[in-house]
């Protein structure tokens, strides 16, 4: 089914801005209704062990923190061939991951026919929770730019009312 589309957060919640994937995708999990041809996960730090989630993808979206060599908060977009580039040298350990990954999903003809990677220049990568205080500035403009890239893809989706909302660790949503 061509038309799937895996949304992946990546990113080490222990290490502040680092986690920033996945605290966004926890937060688009529990503010908004997907359809059922789109899969929210949180890639953490899984590297290669996400290519069993390219299967059956017509489209991924990734979700980082990147070094783009800009100020914090800085959000970038990149699609298909653009984001091998970007991610050398990679700012952690789970980048080096993802662009094998990319590799790997292309080598065993199983990469989606659309890729992108929305990522967010970090402030702080050091041991905590909560994202550094640029980051959490950014973080709704980060969210309404993977909600424009899903519309883009004729994805629909519906804001839950704030009685359905879950809380989002340091994120209020």
């Amino acid at each position: 089914m061509k038309n799937r589309i895996q949304l992946i957060g990546l990113g080490n919640i222990l290490l502040m801005d680092e986690g920033v994937g996945v605290h966004a995708v926890e937060a688009l999990k529990n503010s908004f209704d997907f359809p059922d041809h789109i899969s929210l996960l949180d890639g953490g730090t899984m590297g290669l062990d996400l290519l069993p989630y390219f299967e059956g993808m017509g489209k991924i979206l990734f979700i980082d923190a990147l070094d783009l060599h800009q100020e914090p908060g800085t959000i970038a977009v990149l699609e298909d061939d653009e984001i091998p580039a970007i991610l050398r040298p990679a700012l952690s350990f789970h980048q080096v991951g993802l662009a094998d990954l990319l590799f790997a999903s292309k080598f065993m003809g199983m990469k989606p026919e659309k890729i992108a990677l929305i990522g967010i220049q970090p402030e702080k990568i050091e041991t905590g929770l909560d994202l550094s205080e640029t980051l959490d500035r950014n973080f709704e403009k980060l969210l309404h730019t993977i909600l424009e890239k899903l519309q883009e893809w004729g994805v629909a989706f519906r804001k839950k009312s704030t009685t359905e909302r879950t809380n989002v660790p340091g994120h209020p949503v």
